[in-house]
């Protein structure tokens, strides 16, 4: 990232930091997700815009409730009413310790909440990452991680005790396509997720100690969620988007974990990944995928960012992380077409 687009980045997110994780009850502030991803994508240009069009719909951030403490953490987790409190408490953490130390000692303890918020926190806190790993920490981009980490915290959310794990299919695709739909459909996705009662074990099939084939499974999934949302998107445009954002957050922030942490990372991204398969599968199985022709990666984000939408942004940007490693998997061009053909745009 150069030093302009460095700057726009910087300056866009202090402007989102004075709004709220949260609006209109429970929807997700896409905010600071987004503008990162279209200064990583060459459409800074347009940040500055959209961010006045999306702010509309924010709210300020929410009042204090109670200080989160090294003693009281237990209790807080999972509170929405220590929203602030929990940014608060990452903030003064990232500035006594490095921020990889402070990710590093958090991560497992979020993890079992990875469900949390629809995915949107974890997926928060990848983007984050990648920012302090490729381009350098400074106040606004920690700021960001300790919003990300305070969000993911006070929305901590388990999925249902007691799931029942069959054997899966091996390749991840298969799997996705092999998770069972929850039986009422309905409803947001809280009660959507409470009907889970089993998921297929694909995660099991990396040893505990090879952090290496823990990464590339969890780089299988993300291409495999990926196509999934080609053919299967039209199931929830919006929702199943984050069947591969939420473990390509977490691809993203393993090389600034320790390589012991990636196999237990890869079993919370296959299980929120599986989740939201589960809540949002289409009843009627899957259609045939777009067809991307030769549209270039610079012109599908391009598309995107014109469409606006933070969802299609996202899922685009998981898209190309994909066709970067895979040139020849037309379904990722597919799956980013598709977003931006379903979901509604962004007026601005």
């Amino acid at each position: 990232m150069d030093t302009r687009a460095a700057g726009t980045l910087d300056e866009a997110l202090g402007r989102l930091h004075a709004t709220g994780p949260e609006f209109e009850g429970r929807l997700t502030n896409h905010g600071p997700m987004a503008v990162e991803a279209m200064v990583r994508r060459g459409q800074g240009a347009r940040v500055h815009r959209w961010v006045d069009a999306y702010a509309r719909r924010l709210e300020e951030r929410p009042g204090r409730y109670g200080r989160v403490t090294g003693e009281n953490w237990r209790e807080a987790l999972g509170d929405p009413r220590y929203l602030a409190d929990w940014a608060g408490y990452f903030a003064e953490r990232l500035a006594e310790a490095p921020w990889r130390a402070v990710l590093a000692e958090w991560w497992p303890r979020l993890l079992p909440g990875i469900a949390a918020g629809a995915t949107h926190p974890v997926i928060r806190v990848g983007h984050a990452v990648r920012v302090l790993l490729r381009d350098g920490e400074n106040e606004p981009r920690l700021a960001e991680l300790a919003h990300g980490l305070g969000y993911w915290a006070a929305r901590h959310q388990p999925l249902p005790p007691g799931i029942a794990r069959p054997a899966a299919p091996g390749p991840a695709g298969e799997a996705l396509r092999a998770v069972p739909r929850v039986p009422d459909p309905s409803g947001g996705i809280n009660h959507r997720l409470g009907q889970i009662t089993r998921l297929p074990a694909w995660d099991e099939g990396a040893p505990g100690a090879d952090s290496g084939a823990a990464r590339e499974r969890l780089a299988e999934l993300v291409r495999a969620a990926t196509g999934y949302y080609a053919t299967h998107g039209h199931g929830q445009p919006v929702m199943l988007v984050h069947a591969a954002t939420a473990p390509n957050a977490v691809l993203r922030a393993l090389p600034a974990l320790p390589p012991e942490l990636w196999p237990r990372s890869l079993s919370a991204a296959w299980s929120a990944s599986a989740a939201v398969v589960a809540a949002y599968a289409p009843g009627d199985g899957p259609r045939e995928p777009a067809e991307p022709g030769g549209v270039s990666a610079e012109e599908l984000f391009e598309r995107a960012a014109a469409h606006g939408d933070e969802h299609a942004i996202k899922l685009v940007d998981t898209a190309l992380d994909v066709a970067a490693a895979h040139p020849e998997d037309g379904l990722a061009g597919a799956a980013a077409l598709r977003a931006v053909e379903l979901i509604d745009p962004l007026s601005y």
